[in-house]
């Protein structure tokens, strides 16, 4: 009598051990990075993320034998893993972060920094003006398929950077520091345009009523700049949008030198 086809227990105990250690770099990165870690985005559908995204790294390379992995041994290599996905995923997220310092820093030259909501992403208050900012600059990412080339990358670094082999852990945080610096520089480039007109709105808001001090500041100069932030973002939208794009594409060179330089 035929029975079913199976596999042996010692087998089916290689595979999952391997997939274990294989997920957790793919893992880590989907834990740590903008748009795949964002809070909106429920632990049901990471999990699922990370099964299929290992799958494909099964086969793509050669994973330590389950009993190095299963030993004291693996420690140093499972926290190299997961500090190589959180590195990545953190690169992104500090270059993400120059959107929301642009905005914030509108915000608060135009007088908007109390129109504030909860960011479901950042885990507290934020200003308007951050978060479409911040919603655009996701757009932007997925519109032009940076999640896909982000996870291209990650999966990439499998082959240029196999699990257990050596690398320069000071890589990681140049890029870390890379990407603060490049955040900022970023961000000032983003709002700059903004800023500098709302300066000289207010500057020639102040010569008036200190010129005519009937004038009241907050009954003349607050709806005044209201209504010039709006027209200025609305005509340095497109602006912003490109800068927007250049910062995604900034993002993906820099996730890239990291991961493929990582040797």
């Amino acid at each position: 009598m035929e029975t079913l086809p199976g596999i042996e227990l010692p087998r089916l105990y290689e595979i999952l051990t391997g997939f274990f250690f294989a997920s957790l770099r793919i893992g880590a990165f989907l834990l740590s990075s903008p748009v795949f870690g964002g809070r909106f985005v429920s632990l049901p559908v990471r999990i699922m993320a990370t099964i299929v995204l290992t799958l494909p790294v099964m086969a793509m390379i050669d994973l330590p034998p389950p009993e190095t992995v299963a030993s004291l041994q693996a420690v140093p290599m499972m926290v190299q893993e997961m500090a190589i996905g959180l590195s990545a995923g953190l690169v992104l997220s500090i270059l993400f972060g120059a959107a929301s310092v642009a905005g914030d820093r509108i915000a608060a030259t135009a007088g908007l920094g109390f129109a504030a909501q909860i960011d479901p992403s950042a885990g507290g208050q934020t200003p308007i003006v951050a978060q479409i900012f911040g919603f655009g600059l996701t757009m932007v990412f997925l519109a032009l398929d940076g999640h896909l080339a982000a996870l291209d990358i990650v999966l990439n670094s499998y082959r240029t950077l196999p699990p257990g082999a050596d690398f320069d852990p000071g890589r990681l945080l140049g890029a870390g520091i890379e990407a603060g610096g490049r955040m900022f520089l970023l961000g000032m480039q983003i709002m700059m345009p903004v800023v500098s007109a709302l300066i000289l709105i207010n500057v020639t808001i102040g010569v008036i009523t200190r010129s005519a001090p009937q004038l009241n500041v907050f009954s003349f100069g607050f709806p005044v700049t209201m209504t010039a932030t709006l027209i200025l973002l609305f005509l340095t939208a497109p602006g912003t949008m490109g800068a927007f794009e250049g910062l995604v594409a900034d993002s993906l060179l820099i996730l890239s030198e990291m991961l493929d330089g990582g040797r």
